[in-house]
């Protein structure tokens, strides 16, 4: 637990790896014994077909409340499932005590299909600013870490995001149409030229994971939950990437920001993916 006047950054020090474990337990205990074996009456759709809920989603997101607040006495949790009930507990990502941000199952649709692309996110802020992060794959059983000022890393080994290569087409993974107004549309419209390859996303967290790692150049989502990028931005943000909206600033995890926004693996891409948006808007 955390001691009294211990900052954020020693709490890290002792117990990240804590955290670590915790979001490994959820994975093992609530999530991998779900998959594949999901009954019809444990899936729930929330805004629509591509928006599902499930019982391993609830049951992870309990778990790691309870492990989370255990671990750091004083902070509070803001998970996707609990905003989900309760749409006025977002605003403690605004408030004055450390928050954790939680996403139990990220690509909770392809969870449902059985595929392997989905993730658990958690990430440590406090007064907007994200302080730590965890992304988790549990069926690859893979672990991607930063802590701000100090690196990124997957499985312990550091990442490096790098400019993309030269000549290349651009990579892009972009917002699936059902989460983008008309406005949003036409501005991904722009990234339909020359010299870029987009693509639909999969799981938001796995697609910052592979802008980190330097597989994917950059993405363009259109929407500001947090518990979907909070963890994924600081991984890009610590492998060297950063990460820009419409009007040329950082994103906000606290929101009001101008979309789509864009992760990249280096400043040049992320200001000439901003470019692409604003053109096609």
């Amino acid at each position: 637990m955390i001691e009294t006047n211990e900052t954020i950054d020693e709490f890290l020090a002792r117990h990240a790896d804590d955290v670590s474990e915790a979001v490994r337990k959820a994975a093992a205990q609530e999530i991998l014994p779900r998959r594949r074996r999901l009954a019809a009456h444990e899936v729930d759709e929330k805004a629509g077909p591509h928006d599902l809920v499930t019982d391993a989603d609830r049951k992870a997101e309990q778990f790691l409340t309870e492990a989370l607040s255990a671990l750091l006495p004083g902070s509070v949790v803001v998970g996707e499932e609990a905003v989900h009930a309760n749409p006025a507990t977002y605003e403690a990502i605004r408030g004055e005590a450390p928050v954790w941000i939680v996403d139990p199952v990220d690509g909770t649709r392809q969870f449902v299909h059985g595929d392997p692309g989905f993730c658990t996110l958690v990430a440590l802020a406090h007064h907007g600013t994200v302080r730590a992060s965890w992304t988790y794959a549990p069926v690859h059983d893979r672990m991607a870490t930063a802590v701000r000022g100090q690196g990124a890393f997957l499985d312990g080994e550091r990442l490096h995001a790098g400019p993309p290569e030269p000549g290349r087409d651009l990579r892009v993974a972009t917002s699936h149409p059902d989460y983008t107004t008309d406005e949003q549309k036409h501005a991904l419209l722009g990234l339909r030229a020359p010299g870029v390859a987009p693509r639909p996303c999969g799981s938001a967290g796995l697609e910052y994971l592979a802008v980190a790692r330097g597989e994917l150049d950059a993405t363009a989502f259109s929407w500001e939950a947090a518990w979907d990028h909070a963890a994924g931005l600081l991984l890009v943000e610590e492998a060297g990437g950063t990460h820009l909206t419409r009007t040329g600033e950082p994103f906000r995890i606290t929101g009001d920001n101008d979309l789509p926004f864009t992760a990249a693996r280096d400043a040049a891409t992320a200001r000439r993916v901003v470019a692409l948006l604003a053109g096609g808007a």
